[in-house]
């Protein structure tokens, strides 16, 4: 089986390593030929990260790229789509640039659809808020970050299924030694650091009163100006991810209760599982389901809350390690590489043409 597989950005985002680059191997030993294109590559997403924009003028070249790409390869026996082919272009257009006859899956680890119904534009809301849903309509099949997201899916598409955001636990483990000084950490992107913020005063508060510090990686220019004494902000890259996730002794997801942030897949909280963290979580979307509260985290309401549970974890090495061991656990059964590649195949062998 061939098949074109397309995303937004290069190897830098995390959408891209995590729910197409890491099943290659998996699907080339299912005999899955996978030809990938990224739509903004060099370097777009290290602008972003550094505060320097994106791609700019580049946008267009890369439309007529992937566009001459869509028109040029030989007919392949499925389209793999993270999200959509062409952002902000109406969908009649997107659908008439692919092979005809060829089916379709389109992968959604976020709530793209908001984009376009929720703009601040009129113009955007009137020209682009059915987009997906015409799209949706059209597919063979629809992977699903969460539930959430998968219930405004089946709206439009018969076969969808939730394939969430997971690890190679063969790669991603628990450090040993822990560190001997608790980190509280987070890993994130500029564009989720505002989940972070109103959590900040609290942190700071903490690091005052029992020495922890704060580590957020991959944060970037969004949080220099919110810097404290106790807060590191780490530059993220990949060849140290897994590292600097092992690192920390305590992994956090706060989140805004907002439409977008309900249909986050929960990432953070499977990568710090995965490497044996206890993990405190707001319950909005699917972290109220990742997190099993007093097994293998605590999930927070209220900064009293958050204060309650990170203060047991900071003064507590048995119990961190205990919530930890369940989160491991966890993260191998339902979150990792080698439970959800087999489902993948099984969906590509059952709507592909091959």
């Amino acid at each position: 089986m061939r098949v074109l597989a397309f995303t937004r950005y290069d190897r830098d985002a995390a959408s891209t390593r995590y729910r197409l680059l890491q099943f290659l191997p998996a699907l080339a030993d299912a005999g899955i030929e996978v030809e990938w294109h990224p739509l903004l590559g060099d370097g777009h997403m290290k602008r972003l990260v550094e505060g320097r924009g994106g791609a700019g003028s580049g946008v267009a070249a890369a439309y007529a790229r992937r566009m001459a790409t869509l028109a040029s390869a030989r007919k392949p026996d499925l389209l793999w789509v993270y999200g959509e082919l062409f952002p902000y272009l109406p969908a009649a257009l997107e659908q008439a640039a692919m092979p005809r006859r060829v089916p379709v899956i389109y992968d959604w680890d976020d709530a793209f659809h908001l984009a376009y119904q929720a703009n601040g534009k009129a113009a955007v809301r009137r020209l682009l808020g059915g987009k997906f849903d015409r799209l949706l309509k059209g597919a063979a099949a629809v992977t699903c970050g969460n539930d959430l997201l998968r219930e405004h899916a089946a709206r439009f598409c018969d076969r969808t299924v939730v394939v969430p955001t997971v690890v190679d636990t063969d790669r991603w483990r628990p450090s040993t030694p822990l560190a001997e000084r608790p980190i509280i950490g987070w890993i994130g992107s500029p564009t989720t650091w505002a989940n972070m913020r109103p959590l900040l005063p609290l942190l700071e508060r903490l690091h005052r009163d029992t020495g922890v510090r704060v580590r957020a990686i991959g944060a970037g220019s969004a949080a220099e100006a919110d810097r404290f004494d106790g807060l590191d902000l780490i530059e993220w890259s990949e060849d140290s991810e897994i590292g600097m996730v092992r690192s920390l002794s305590i992994g956090i997801m706060p989140l805004l209760d907002r439409p977008f942030e309900r249909g986050k897949s929960g990432f953070k909280l499977i990568q710090y599982m995965a490497c044996g963290l206890p993990v405190m979580a707001s319950p909005v979307g699917v972290n109220s389901s990742i997190v099993e509260e007093g097994r293998n985290g605590f999930l927070a309401t209220s900064e009293a809350e958050w204060e309650v549970g990170l203060r047991r974890l900071i003064a507590d090495p048995a119990l961190r390690q205990q919530l930890g061991a369940k989160g491991r656990e966890r993260a191998v059964a339902n979150y990792s590489l080698a439970s959800q590649a087999p489902r993948l195949i099984d969906l590509f062998r059952a709507v592909g043409r091959g």
